[in-house]
C-alpha cells in the first residue's frame, strides 16, 4: 500500500504517545528545536504588547477633527495584536515554556518600538513603521519554522497576514490625511 511508505504504524505511535508525557504537545517528530522557537515565541509576544501599548495609546491621545473614527481604528488594531500576543504566549506554553510578560525589559524584547508620536500623521506613520517591521520579522520567522514546527508556523502566518491589513489601514489613513498615495499605482 502506499501508505505503508510513508506512515508510522499505529502500535509504533501508541508506544511512542505514553513516552516522556512530561512533554505535552512535544513529540518526538517535533523537527525544531524548543529553546530556540521559545526564545523566538517570547520576541513575538513582546512584540505584540508593545503594539497593543502603542496602539492603545494611540487610540486615547489622538485627537482633532479625525480622531474619532481614528482612534476608534487604532483601539480595535490594539485589539487584534493583544490576540497574536495571546496566541504566541499559548504556543510557548504549548512547547513547555512560560511567557514572558515582564514588563521589565520589554523594549529589549519587542522587534518594534513604543514611539513618541504627538500628533495624528505622526501615529499613523509610526504604526506604519511598526507593521512593516514585523512583516519582515515574521516573514523571516515564518521561514526559520518551516516544517520543522508547522504549528508554529501557521500560527506566524495567520498573524502576518493581519498584520498585512494593518499596514493597508495606517497606509489608507495616510493617504486619506496627506492626500497622496505612498505606494505607485500599479
Amino acid at each position: 500500500m502506499a501508505q505503508d511508505l510513508f506512515l508510522t504504524d499505529v502500535q509504533t505511535l501508541r508506544e511512542r504517545a505514553r513516552e516522556l508525557l512530561e512533554r505535552g504537545a512535544v513529540t518526538a517528530s517535533y523537527g525544531g528545536d524548543v529553546a530556540t522557537a521559545i526564545t523566538l515565541l517570547q520576541g513575538v509576544v513582546a512584540t505584540e504588547l508593545v503594539c497593543v501599548l502603542r496602539y492603545s495609546m494611540h487610540a486615547i491621545a489622538v485627537s482633532g477633527i479625525h480622531s474619532e473614527s481614528v482612534g476608534a481604528e487604532f483601539a480595535e488594531h490594539a485589539e487584534e495584536e493583544r490576540r497574536h500576543m495571546l496566541a504566541a504566549a499559548k504556543r510557548i506554553d504549548q512547547l513547555g515554556g512560560t511567557p514572558d510578560f515582564n514588563p521589565e525589559g520589554l523594549a529589549l524584547r519587542s522587534a518594534t518600538e513604543y514611539g513618541d508620536a504627538a500628533c495624528l500623521i505622526d501615529m499613523v506613520r509610526e504604526n506604519l513603521i511598526a507593521e512593516r517591521l514585523v512583516i519582515e520579522h515574521y516573514r523571516e520567522l515564518i521561514a526559520y519554522f518551516g516544517a520543522g514546527d508547522p504549528t508554529t508556523r501557521i500560527l506566524l502566518e495567520r498573524i502576518l497576514a493581519e498584520e498585512e491589513e494593518h499596514a493597508t489601514d495606517m497606509h489608507d489613513l495616510l493617504v486619506a490625511h496627506q492626500g497622496h498615495p505612498f505606494l505607485p499605482a500599479g
